[in-house]
């Protein structure tokens, strides 16, 4: 959907939604969404790199104490993947899988990419990153029915999946960008070097406080700014129970 990009950024995340089916899983669930337009993604990127070294060696020094299934968020996060039949052990939030890899060295993707991952094991926090302009509507995070698309790769061969039913997924009117609430996304919405108009998404829950919640949404802004991003917007989404 190219008219992502001609959209008021103002407009397309007062169309983000959060399903009560959701909020009913974990009403401490909260959805920080952020819409950056006129990045620069060929912007210099060292800067990065050196983020990206001090993602790792955190890593190293967290986890050479507590393993990273006991860290608090984390541990919150696998207690709601269990909530929607998800297996934490089979299928770890976005979070826990880049702690784990981290020790040993984080994927290098692009400057985008390896910036967010970065602040998500710096922050503990799962951080997912996407192109606006391929998505067809806006993001709604709910439970997958069953038969939606997911536009994956398997074996190296491009495959379309579906979600199991029940499955917390984040989707547009197209079909899946994400599974399992934060476990993987779709190639259709990836961010690459062309990329200037971004949608990231930071997903939260108890123990993080709101001032934690900031500093992740603080911290993005803080390197969008760097990517040159010419406007960037922020919307909350909570279920107003548990906060």
């Amino acid at each position: 959907m190219k008219a992502c990009s001609l959209m008021d950024s103002e407009s397309f995340l007062s169309g983000a939604h959060v399903s009560d089916e959701v909020f009913e899983l974990r009403p401490d669930y909260r959805a920080d969404i952020i819409v950056a337009t006129g990045i620069n993604a060929h912007a210099d990127q060292s800067d990065v790199s050196e983020l990206v070294q001090q993602a790792e060696d955190y890593a190293r020094q967290l986890l050479a104490t507590t393993p990273v299934a006991e860290r608090e968020h984390i541990a919150s996060w696998r207690e709601a993947f269990r909530a929607f039949g998800s297996k934490p052990s089979d299928y770890r939030n976005s979070a826990e899988a880049l702690m784990k890899r981290a020790p040993n060295g984080l994927p290098r993707i692009n400057g985008l990419t390896d910036m967010y991952n970065a602040l998500s094991v710096l922050h503990q926090t799962p951080l997912g990153g996407e192109n606006v302009d391929a998505y067809v509507g806006p993001p709604r995070l709910t439970r997958a029915v069953g038969d939606e698309s997911f536009d994956t790769v398997s074996g190296g061969e491009d495959v379309v999946e579906h979600p199991s039913v029940g499955e917390v997924v984040w989707r547009d009117d197209q079909g899946v960008t994400c599974r399992r609430w934060n476990w993987r996304q779709c190639r259709r919405t990836q961010l690459t070097d062309d990329t200037t108009n971004a949608l990231f998404i930071i997903d939260t829950l108890d123990p993080l406080s709101e001032q934690q919640r900031n500093r992740v949404a603080d911290d993005l802004t803080f390197w969008l700014a760097r990517f040159g991003a010419e406007d960037i917007q922020r919307r909350s989404i909570h279920s107003g129970l548990a906060l």
